[in-house]
């Protein structure tokens, strides 16, 4: 019991270091950066307290928010990129 508390006390304090980042982020990748880890950190609280509760339904949500962070990770990296990865079919360069 003491585990899962040190555990919580731990996530407690990295979740107001990254909203400290995600609101004070200089660079909108400094936010995207702070958002995922937000995400990951919003897993491993899952993942502890399905260990905690005994219950196998908070690693499968667990699961599921670290796939779409995953996505969202890279459709806001694509975004923040500005299409520089854009294909153009129509150019000669090869």
């Amino acid at each position: 019991m003491s585990d899962f508390l040190i555990f919580a006390i731990f996530f407690a304090v990295l979740a107001v270091l990254n909203l400290y980042r995600l609101a004070k982020g200089p660079t909108a990748a400094d936010r995207q950066v702070a958002g995922d880890s937000a995400d990951i950190l919003v897993s491993c609280a899952l993942v502890l307290f399905s260990l905690y509760s005994g219950r196998g339904i908070y690693l499968d949500i667990a699961i599921i928010s670290a796939m779409l962070g995953i996505i969202d990770t890279m459709l806001v990296g694509r975004y923040l990129d500005r299409g520089r990865w854009h294909y153009d079919a129509d150019s000669d360069h090869r």
